[in-house]
């Protein structure tokens, strides 16, 4: 696992901005060592653990584009059309002909290497045919619809670099570069607990004065959406003990996510039990919902504890977790990017915190609105089922009017 310092995330500040989170997490936090090689077809959603050179050039040969008629441009005549014999034909997945010196148009098909001598391809559907001759199109330039022997990736390049997460689109340029086998980070391991006496097992009776436990849920799908394995710990009794105990056999994993009981109650025990076994610097983040965070190191492990209302849970998440998560994975930070979009509700803010509010987006004469959930409580589930994502409202803004351009982070982005 990744052995973190006691101090790895000290801050001294009474309240932390999101960006001194991020900072800290990049600065202190090292990421797993150990590595493995996977097939490309298990690969989806790891970290690689060292670039990728391309082993051959992209595409390998120069060829065509488009269906259609290759040439040498320079046949081609200044003004007016060109008539050029068509001589031979040049079909995909077949090796290019020799005896090519131009003054004639060899038949290409898309993807056909292109004939040597041969620099241009006009389409097939710009030409004619008559009588053995294609005739040719004026004002066509040289190179057209040919495509170059290494314009995408070059032989000994960098392709896919250390540190970047295997998604479809870098599978399918490994594929292309004959790869079946990459070098990746192991996945992170990640135990997962929620505590709290009033909290129950779904798929259980429900007792007076009890919820069913929705967090546990919400964060495991989370984490395994990052790429981590979990370690389902269930709940815990709400007990010094208990945590402590539970805290200290979890010590092994890399990761340790908990839910509830890091306020300041008196039955608030996850911060005691952190302090007793590992060290905690309790983060009051400069965040809404979701301001009461800790963050430590238990046996080496990184520790978060996040607050028990569920759309406070979702958000530090986002804000705290995500970037841990990358960081310890080796993976490199995909920045959020809020999108902008027009308010069509008004809302007040302190300045100096960041917060973020639930939102619809309508679209209507080609303006994109946002429309605040009328709901604003931490625990409102349905206010993240019912709305298309969340506006992100930065610290020094104090108050949002109808018609204002804010920023909007989409679940598709934030939920992985």
């Amino acid at each position: 696992m990744a052995q973190l310092s006691d101090d790895c995330f000290a801050f001294s500040g009474p309240l932390m901005p999101v960006e001194e989170a991020e900072r800290l997490i990049v600065e202190r936090v090292s990421p797993v060592a150990e590595s493995e090689d996977v097939r490309l077809s298990e690969a989806r959603g790891r970290v690689l653990a060292a670039d990728i050179v391309a082993p051959i050039s992209l595409p390998p040969f120069a060829n065509s584009a488009v269906d259609g008629y290759a040439v040498r441009h320079a046949d081609l005549a200044r003004e007016g059309d060109t008539r050029l014999p068509i001589m031979g034909r040049a079909a995909a997945g077949h090796a290019a002909g020799t005896g090519y010196s131009g003054g004639a148009a060899i038949r290409i098909f898309t993807g056909a290497p292109m004939p040597d001598g041969a620099d241009t391809v006009f389409m097939q559907e710009d030409c004619r045919v008559e009588d053995g001759v294609v005739v040719l199109p004026h004002g066509l330039k040289v190179g057209a619809n040919r495509r170059l022997a290494g314009e995408d990736v070059r032989a000994g390049s960098v392709a896919l670099a250390e540190g970047t997460r295997l998604k479809p689109a870098q599978l399918a340029l490994a594929a292309a570069l004959g790869i079946d086998t990459v070098h990746v980070r192991r996945r992170l391991r990640v135990a997962l607990f929620s505590t709290g006496d009033e909290v129950a097992e779904p798929g259980t009776p429900l007792t007076e004065a009890r919820i069913y436990d929705a967090n546990r849920r919400l964060l495991s799908e989370l984490l395994i959406a990052a790429g981590a394995d979990v370690t389902d710990l269930g709940i815990l009794k709400d007990t010094p003990d208990s945590v402590a105990t539970a805290l200290a056999a979890a010590a092994g994993h890399d990761l340790i996510v908990t839910s509830g009981g890091v306020s300041t109650g008196e039955a608030d025990h996850v911060r005691d039990a952190v302090e007793r076994i590992g060290r905690l610097v309790f983060w009051r983040i400069a965040l809404k919902p979701g301001r009461p965070v800790a963050m430590g190191v238990v046996g080496g492990a990184a520790f978060v504890g996040l607050p028990g209302n569920p759309v406070a849970a979702f958000v530090t998440f986002v804000r705290v977790v995500r970037p841990l998560l990358a960081r310890l994975s080796g993976a490199k930070l995909e920045p959020l990017v809020a999108l902008p979009v027009r308010a069509a509700f008004s809302y007040k803010k302190k300045k100096g915190r960041r917060e973020y509010v639930r939102v619809s987006l309508s679209h209507a004469d080609g303006v994109v609105s946002a429309q605040k959930f009328p709901r604003e409580g931490a625990g409102v589930l349905s206010s993240l089922t019912e709305t298309d994502g969340l506006a992100e409202l930065p610290e020094d803004v104090t108050k949002v009017a109808p018609g204002d351009t804010i920023g909007f982070l989409p679940y598709a982005v934030l939920m992985g």
